[in-house]
């Protein structure tokens, strides 16, 4: 230990660091190989049990017939049931994705979008930079549209008429309505 309190790193050679990793390699692909044939075993077993061996040999046509029936509604059913599994686990994908946006969220943490390498040469640069800045200084009043008042008194000259006054005239009927009225008879 050191006057400051921490250890120092011992420094292994480059030699023993590229030994250890291809003993590490070694015993990793010794582990896949192991898990691989684990996995071919399981799958035999599992088809053996689920399975059977079938003899088409002795079967009538109609025996063989009712046979692929039943392999049809099978296999049906599975594809039914993988629908189902796949539906569920999109429908958890999304609610997963959801719920992390709103931990991040809450966190303050935001995804950033993938960004696109652009070239821009140096004069190019150099104008954007000089537009900005000439941008942030300017008047923003001078871009407003100007607006002139009216006045009030022209608003309020508007006339009011009682609506229960010609309604005949106003409703474009002429003289219509009294026909639906009286319930004479159109001509």
């Amino acid at each position: 230990m050191t006057l400051t309190g921490t250890w120092k790193r011992a420094k292994i050679p480059i030699a023993r660091k590229i030994h250890l990793k291809s003993l590490m390699l070694a015993n990793a692909s010794k582990k896949l190989e192991k898990e691989k044939s684990e996995r071919d075993t399981e799958k035999n077993r599992v088809l053996k049990e689920t399975v059977p061996e079938l003899n088409t040999s002795s079967l009538s046509i109609q025996e063989l017939q009712s046979m692929c029936k039943k392999f049809h509604q099978m296999i049906d059913s599975v594809d039914a049931e993988r629908y189902d599994v796949e539906v569920k686990v999109s429908k958890n994908a999304r609610e997963i994705d959801n719920l992390t946006q709103k931990v991040l969220d809450l966190k303050g943490k935001f995804k950033r979008p993938t960004l696109r390498r652009v070239r821009v040469s140096a004069d190019e640069m150099l104008g954007a930079i000089a537009e900005t800045t000439y941008k942030t200084s300017m008047d923003l009043r001078s871009h407003l549209k100007s607006v002139k008042k009216e006045d009030e008194k022209e608003h309020k000259q508007v006339e009011v008429h009682d609506w229960r006054k010609n309604v005949e005239a106003m409703s474009g009927m002429e003289g219509r309505k009294k026909k639906f009225d009286t319930g004479a008879p159109p001509q």
